[in-house]
């Protein structure tokens, strides 16, 4: 079979790296083409039944996770004709939100993506410690020699500053002699920094795509799956042709398409692992499973390697979608049978080479001493509507599951609903129990004595019911008997349950605004530590969202830009993806408070050297959820503004000492506004009768004689002359 080119979607027109897509041509055969590849999507379909069959147990838990959140009783619950009430307390649903919206705040809280870029360190080859002499290299001579424009920033030299250069090192070969080997202590050094300047760039870049496509609606989704199924399921990223609405002059619709990276959220039920991997790092292959309609099926035709004439042969052949037995719950829907749609599987993992080969699928050279190669396939109906080669480098499955529990033993994690189905259980038990025993207790008990009262008589009981007795019958006919009242025991019980729920899940009720909490927690400063208490609990999901979704999530997206160049301005580099989750939540009230506090203790002269006082600012701005980068200063820009407001108050007019300026005149440094709301000027105040003293009465003479002056303090009183 032939190749093909690496399609140009991968790319804007102007990139001019790119390595090659293998993928199949069709031959306009279909009958010889189903033949040949018969044997890859038979292996494809037995991967995915294959997996279907391991993940059953794993749906079951899904199932009850689900009807817990939504307040519905399985076919496994059997009431008895005693049992009145089918109350479900919802406890679970508002588990799952708390511990959604603590996962959500983590990665959205901040003005930023808790996704960061840092310089790797320098190669074994380079200098450990390097510095530059301000006076031999300047940023004209880099400019010269290199042509690079940056300008470094003035600081002293660090030993560590190796690893700032480890982006530019290829670019910094002309002035290569211009370094010195020495530990770089000179204060009168300066640090060139430009791999940090790459690092922010493309950190910037980043951030910019995964806005660009909605990430932010698919993150949400694949957070709310892993708490509230243990597991949540991300896709990307992968090249998408963006519309841009346009028209032209003359009106008409001419929308611009630019390719972008996209992710993409993928539902933890039509995602089909490698049932004997633990993880994504060990899974060989996965299927994801498509629901499609006529349209969308036709839609395909549009994207690349999509084979024409094998999806037109996939809709001839009918519809082929077959609906699970756990769509009818989630959908709240009984229908069974196939619907008019079509299911198509798509394959990410490893192809028999040997296999490829009876296909008569052509294997690039430098795939060929290899007995295993890494494919995507798409197959609907017996058809092949997509086969490539992995275009990632290196091969990778652009599949990233996030666990919110960790399940050592098992491909999907635990959720909130799993931990406390058994708290739910006794609470819902407790609670039937209690509202049909307040029913019971609430009414009474009638006995009737019927040999007493006149035969044919309705026993409807109601107010103002009258029985008619037989003549000279003695005795009582109606008997009542109250139901003891239990209700408070059981709700004791609901209660004790309740705090099961708590422990089980590691989500206090007061952090989600359950009332009635006593002891230190009735003040503002226990709240508090309750809270920061509460927040331990969390810390272990955080963990696993770094090193489950942000960190590959974060590697990939590099990956995918540094491989397809999509801006031929953002610097090449070895850069390191750091995941910033657990930082984001330790953004909180107490991190500011803790920060202010060292702030104040840092004004102490001897430890101010010592302070990286453009940290502290920036955490403090991170953590009351402001853009760092949109209110403050870089170290340049800060030196600038420094320089401005020195020149600024030198060109402002001095009051006389000892005199303020008048309200609404010039305003002074220590009150900008003008306003007169500034601080004193020292000096001292007129004395009563002297000029300028407008006070009246209040004083020991009432006012009328001035006071005898008081002498000074500094030192002893001379003798008048």
């Amino acid at each position: 079979m032939a190749l093909m080119d690496k399609p140009t979607d991968l790319q804007p027109e102007n990139s001019t790296e790119m390595d090659s897509v293998i993928a199949l041509e069709e031959d306009g055969n279909i009958e010889e083409e189903n033949a040949e590849y018969s044997g890859v999507v038979s292996f494809i379909e037995t991967q995915f039944q294959r997996s279907k069959d391991r993940r059953l147990t794993d749906e079951t838990r899904w199932l009850e996770a689900y009807r817990n959140y939504r307040g519905l009783y399985g076919p496994d619950v059997q009431f008895t004709s005693t049992e009145k009430s089918k109350a479900f307390i919802k406890v679970t649903k508002t588990k799952v939100l708390a511990a959604y919206a603590q996962v959500v705040d983590v990665l959205f809280a901040g003005s930023k993506f808790p996704v960061g870029l840092e310089p790797r360190r320098y190669p074994n080859n380079v200098s450990d410690a390097v510095s530059f002499d301000p006076n031999e290299l300047t940023s004209e001579k880099v400019q010269d020699k290199v042509g690079v424009d940056y300008k470094p920033k003035t600081s002293i030299a660090r030993p560590d500053i190796a690893k700032d250069l480890g982006v530019y090192k290829d670019i910094l070969k002309p002035v290569e002699n211009e370094l010195q080997d020495r530990a770089g202590t000179n204060v009168g050094s300066i640090t060139f920094e430009p791999a940090r300047r790459a690092a922010q760039m493309m950190e910037k870049k980043m951030h910019d795509q995964l806005e660009e496509s909605n990430a932010s609606k698919h993150l949400r989704s694949v957070a709310f799956e892993a708490c509230l199924f243990g597991t949540g399921v991300i896709k990307g990223p992968f090249a998408h042709a963006k519309e841009y609405p346009r028209w032209d002059e003359d009106g008409n619709y001419d929308p611009l398409y630019e390719t972008i990276p996209k992710v993409e959220y993928v539902s933890i039920w039509d995602f089909y692992p490698d049932p004997d991997a633990r993880n994504m790092a060990e899974a060989e292959y996965t299927v994801q499973r498509h629901r499609l309609n006529r349209s969308q099926m036709r839609a395909l035709k549009k994207r690349p390697h999509f084979r024409e004439e094998s999806i037109e042969a996939a809709i001839d052949f009918g519809a082929s979608y077959v609906r699970e037995y756990w769509e009818d719950t989630l959908e709240d829907n009984a229908n069974t049978g196939s619907v008019e749609r079509f299911e198509v599987m798509e394959y990410w993992g490893i192809l028999d080479a040997e296999l490829a080969e009876q296909a008569d699928i052509e294997i690039p050279s430098e795939y060929e001493d290899r007995d295993e190669i890494q494919v995507n396939a798409w197959v609907c109906n017996g058809q092949i509507l997509r086969l490539v080669l992995n275009p990632f480098t290196p091969m990778s499955i652009p599949y990233h599951s996030v666990p919110y529990e960790l399940s050592p033993y098992s491909f999907f994690g635990i959720g909130v609903a799993e931990n406390m189905e058994d708290s739910q259980l006794l609470m819902n038990g407790f609670m039937r129990m209690g509202v049909d025993n307040s029913a019971l207790s609430g009414n009474l008990l009638i006995e009737v004595d019927e040999t007493n009262l006149v035969p044919g008589q309705d026993m409807e009981i109601y107010p103002g019911r009258v029985f008619r007795r037989q003549a000279g019958s003695p005795g009582q006919s109606i008997f009542g008997t109250k139901f003891p009242n239990v209700s408070q025991e059981l709700m004791m019980m609901f209660d004790k349950a309740r705090q099961l729920a708590d422990e089980a899940t590691g989500i206090p009720s007061y952090s989600h605004g359950q009332g009635g909490i006593t002891g230190v927690g009735r003040t503002a400063a226990g709240m508090s530590m309750l809270m920061g208490a509460a927040a331990q609990n969390i810390k272990a999901v955080v963990r696993n969202v770094d090193d489950y979704l942000l960190s590959p999530l974060g590697k990939a997206l590099f990956s995918f830009n540094m491989q397809f160049n999509f801006d031929k301005d953002i610097a090449k580099g070895d850069l390191e993806v750091k995941a910033r989750g657990t930082e984001s939540l330790m953004r909180n009230e107490i991190r500011s408070q803790r920060l202010i506090q060292f702030m104040q203790m840092a004004q102490n002269p001897a430890m101010q050297p010592f302070v990286k006082y453009d940290y502290i600012l920036r955490e403090l701005a991170a953590s009351m959820d402001l853009d760092e980068d949109k209110i403050l200063n870089d170290q340049r820009e800060a030196a600038i503004q420094a320089k401005m407001m020195a020149e600024i108050q030198a060109l402002m007019p001095q009051p006389p000492q000892g005199q303020q300026p008048p309200q609404g005149g010039v305003p002074s440094p220590d009150d900008p506004t003008g306003t007169g709301g500034g601080n004193i000027a020292p000096g001292a105040a007129p004395e009563p009768g002297a000029e300028g003293f407008t006070g009246a009465g209040g004083g020991a003479n009432g006012g009328n004689q001035p006071q005898p002056q008081q002498a000074p303090q500094q030192g002893p009183q001379q003798p008048a002359g």
